[in-house]
């Protein structure tokens, strides 16, 4: 496996918005650590454009992104600084090759994790969130073929994202697994979901991530951000609009896609 030529592709075929085909099994990967080896070389040519770490993604909590993928497990990618936005922010359609819009609950670490000791819980990562807030994710596919679509590839190519958009973090917070969440377009309802979609609960994805990067001997920092999965299906905007995503209890966070 050639894990800097495949991460190369990456950045070229993103450069030129080429149209995502699964390229796993061609390119040698096997594995999720497979995977996830190409995502951090990848990941390491995208902070030279777009800044360091700043927080993780998690993928496919819910069964609703599951279904849609076609993928029955969590997968977890890397948010940099400069694709980190405020709410009311504006982004160009045109800069992604198909920009989708994920509707989520967003956590702020308050302090560092351990690398060793027992498994995280939600129970027990709870002492560690200091915030949450109402969040969307931009994620680029790229027109992928979902038919098609294999967890390995996807994992490699960063897990599509393509940048968060943040409200402002809330503490303390209502009991996350009964918040409802709604989506709005130009100010109409579209879609809404509750926290107990992800996992059972948002801090269940998040344990999950932390056990997984302590498997690989890292860990969550203070200050992390960490999105925790859509409340409801991939959004993919084709013109200009607005779309709102209101968490009750806890805030609300806006974004518009403009086109041309």
């Amino acid at each position: 496996m050639d894990v800097n030529g495949l991460a190369q592709r990456l950045m070229r075929e993103h450069e030129e918005q080429v149209r995502f085909r699964p390229f796993a099994a061609a390119g040698g990967i096997a594995s999720l650590d497979d995977a996830y080896r190409v995502q951090d070389r990848y990941v390491s040519l995208l902070q030279t454009r777009f800044g360091e770490s700043v927080g993780y993604k998690i993928g496919l909590t819910s069964q609703r992104m599951q279904r849609m993928c076609g993928i029955d497990q969590p997968i977890a990618g890397v948010v940099l600084a400069d694709r980190l936005h405020r709410s009311g922010a504006r982004v160009q359609i045109s800069g992604y090759g198909r920009i989708g819009l994920e509707f989520e609950i967003a956590v702020r670490l308050a302090s560092d994790l351990p690398i060793s000791g027992p498994a995280f819980t939600p129970e027990t990562i709870a002492a560690h969130v200091g915030g949450v807030c109402a969040a969307i994710e931009i994620v680029d596919d790229r027109a992928a073929d979902y038919a098609e679509l294999d967890v390995l590839s996807l994992v490699a190519d960063n897990s599509w994202n393509g940048g968060i958009v943040l409200s402002a973090f809330r503490s303390p917070w209502p009991e996350l697994d009964a918040v409802t969440g709604v989506v709005h377009r130009n100010g109409v309802e579209i879609d809404r979901g509750h926290g107990r979609d992800v996992l059972g609960h948002p801090f269940s994805p998040l344990a999950w991530l932390a056990n997984a990067l302590a498997a690989k001997g890292r860990s969550l920092r203070a200050g992390d951000v960490v999105m925790t999965g859509s409340l409801v299906t991939t959004r993919f905007p084709t013109e200009t609009e607005t779309y709102s995503f209101e968490l009750e209890g806890i805030g609300a966070v806006a974004l518009t896609v403009e086109a041309g």
